[in-house]
């Protein structure tokens, strides 16, 4: 069996894209096309137009190939030999950033063909699954006012979830107007839901988080998520050695040799790659390595279409530990319609499913009626 193509297929939605923090107004979808007639599916949660250029680059000189270059011609199934090729041939551009983020949605779609090949789901092949089901946390952006707060809080707990992440917004810019926000996701929901807070890179003033965070436990919040960028790792670690709230990070760095240096110096208590961005099944499996040496947990961030949540739950499943599963309720066809049958909540929990690979099979009407390259 030989690949034959990579295609990196942009989708995007009508209208204006708003500039606000919704990663669901457009996307990235890789497939893998081989020669027996298997194609493996795979996702990016990256700036779509960046990651196909990444893919459809032609060769420059001996170490500077566009990633389908690369792949043309060899087998499939020989995936950790092919993300070797891929970090080798594309180092001239990558290591980090963008190369590493459309590795990542072939390395996914490789996945898929290989469950495909061997009629297994993925969970599998990484060694079995620890968990058929996994809570899901409905995630969320911030609203602007504590009424809104309640509405959305009530709204989601009547669909059946049992935690809520509210994220990114205007949050960080006013420390009076945050905490009435969260005050009133606590009263609305009680002491039996779980709430968490993404703080989108909200702060500057390390003092000034470790204030907020500390008010935040008050409210008995699971974690704070990501108030400084994840390359800022002495924040990080005066923050976590000041406050008793869980600190999550790690949705923006790439391969295991970040996650240890995050783990090792920033002090988080979550760490949280997205397997679209942080290197694929391959290079996750590494980092769920790391973080088991350092007794850290791993909730996987995931905030895009059911193409990302598919493979998010087969590796959560694979880990001895996860809580929970990021479920985004964003209302964007491409989050809600994008595969045929969509991924949905039961009792508080999102299932595995046992399907070979991912599981899933692209909804083709919803796919080119938003594809545009």
């Amino acid at each position: 069996m030989k690949i034959v193509n990579v295609e990196p297929i942009i989708l995007r939605k009508k209208g204006v894209i708003q500039q606000k923090a919704d990663g669901t107004q457009d996307a990235l979808i890789v497939k893998v096309y081989t020669d027996a007639g298997i194609t493996g599916i795979g996702e990016v949660d990256s700036s779509p137009y960046v990651v196909k250029a990444a893919i459809e680059a032609p060769i420059s000189h001996s170490v500077c190939y566009g990633l389908r270059e690369i792949l043309i011609g060899e087998n499939p199934l020989e995936i950790n030999k092919l993300w070797d090729k891929m970090y080798r041939f594309s180092s001239w551009y990558g290591l980090r950033g963008v190369a590493i983020h459309a590795m990542s949605g072939i390395d996914i779609a490789l996945w898929d063909i290989l469950g495909k090949v061997t009629n297994q789901p993925i969970y599998k092949l990484l060694g079995g699954a620890f968990r058929k089901k996994i809570r899901a946390y409905a995630s969320t952006l911030f609203p602007d006012t504590p009424e809104e707060m309640k509405t959305i809080t009530k709204k989601n707990i009547d669909l059946g979830y049992t935690a809520i992440k509210y994220g990114w917004n205007q949050f960080g810019k006013d420390e009076k107007r945050d905490l009435l926000l969260v005050e009133a996701a606590r009263k609305t929901a009680g002491d039996d839901i779980d709430i968490m807070v993404d703080a989108g890179l909200g702060y500057i003033d390390t003092n000034k988080a470790i204030q907020v965070a500390k008010r935040l436990e008050d409210f008995n919040v699971y974690w704070l998520e990501e108030p400084f960028p994840s390359d800022n790792v002495e924040a990080y670690a005066k923050l976590s050695d000041s406050v008793d709230i869980n600190i999550a990070a790690g949705e923006r760095i790439e391969t295991h040799y970040e996650f240890k240096k995050l783990i090792e110096n920033a002090k988080v208590d979550i760490i949280q790659p997205d397997i679209t961005r942080a290197g694929g099944f391959t290079e996750c499996k590494k980092i769920a390595v790391v973080a088991d040496l350092y007794n850290k947990l791993i909730i996987p961030h995931g905030w895009s279409t059911d193409v990302l949540l598919a493979a998010t739950l087969h590796f959560s499943a694979s880990l001895p530990e996860c809580k929970f599963i990021e479920f985004c309720i964003q209302d964007s066809p491409l989050r809600k319609y994008l595969i045929q049958e969509p991924f949905k909540l039961k009792d508080g929990y999102i299932e595995v499913r046992d399907a070979p690979g991912l599981g899933i099979e692209l909804n083709d009407k919803v796919l080119n009626e938003y594809r545009i390259g």
